[in-house]
C-alpha cells in the first residue's frame, strides 16, 4: 500500500475564488517507509488570482507575487503529477492520500486535476485524515489504560507534534515543509510496520 502525503498552499480558503499556489507530496511505501517520489512546485497564477488573495492566508504561507511569476503553469503541474503517479503505480485500492486537512486539500487538488480525470485514471478516492488517526489511537490508549477519555484533545498537527515531543512545522507554511512535518508526525504516531530497525 502506498501513501501520498500531500500538502498545498493556496491564495485563500474559498475554492470558488482562490487557487493553489504550491503543491507538494511524497509517495511512501506504508509498510517500509521507503520514499518512492517527492514533488514540489510553485504554480504560476494570473494577476486576477493574486488580486483576490486573502491577506491572512498569504501572511501564513509567505508568498509574494514575484515568487508566483517563476512558477509552473497548472497544465505543467497536472502533467507532472499524472506522470509521477503513473511511474510509481498509484491506483485505487493500492494507495491512499494522507493529509492533515483532506477536506481542504481534496477540493483544491481537484482544481489541478478534476474529479472526472481522477476517476478515469483510477486514482484513490480515499483521503485519510491524520488527526483522526491520532484521535483513534489516543482513544484506544485511554481504553486500554482505563483512563477517562479527555474532555479536550488538540488535533492540529503542531499540537500532535508537541504531544509527541516533536518540533513544530517550519515557518512560513510552505507545502514541502508541511509534507515533511506530516511524515515526521505520522512516523511517530502510526509508524511503518515493516521498517528495518
Amino acid at each position: 500500500m502506498l501513501g501520498i502525503f500531500l500538502d498545498q498552499e493556496t491564495s485563500g480558503l474559498d475554492s470558488l475564488k482562490h487557487r493553489v499556489l504550491e503543491i507538494a507530496y511524497t509517495i511512501v511505501d506504508l509498510a517500509t517507509g521507503e520514499s518512492l517520489a517527492t514533488y514540489d512546485a510553485i504554480i504560476a497564477q494570473p494577476q486576477e488570482v493574486w488580486a483576490q488573495r486573502d491577506p491572512k492566508s498569504i501572511a501564513i504561507n509567505g508568498f509574494r507575487w514575484d515568487m508566483l511569476c517563476t512558477g509552473k503553469s497548472e497544465q505543467q503541474v497536472r502533467e507532472d503529477i499524472i506522470a509521477t503517479f503513473k511511474r510509481v503505480g498509484i491506483q485505487r485500492g493500492k494507495s491512499v492520500f494522507i493529509c492533515q486537512n483532506p477536506s481542504f486539500d481534496r477540493v483544491f487538488f481537484s482544481q489541478i486535476i478534476d474529479p472526472y480525470a481522477q476517476e478515469r485514471l483510477f486514482w484513490p478516492y480515499h483521503w485519510l485524515d491524520f488527526a483522526s488517526m491520532y484521535w483513534a489511537l489516543e482513544i484506544q490508549r485511554c481504553t486500554q489504560s482505563k483512563e477517562p477519555i479527555p474532555d479536550e484533545l488538540k488535533l492540529s498537527k503542531d499540537s500532535i507534534a508537541k504531544a509527541k515531543q516533536l518540533p513544530s512545522e517550519d515557518r512560513p507554511h510552505r507545502a514541502i515543509n508541511g509534507v515533511r512535518h506530516l511524515l515526521l508526525c505520522y512516523t511517530s504516531v502510526v509508524g511503518f510496520p515493516g521498517r528495518a530497525t
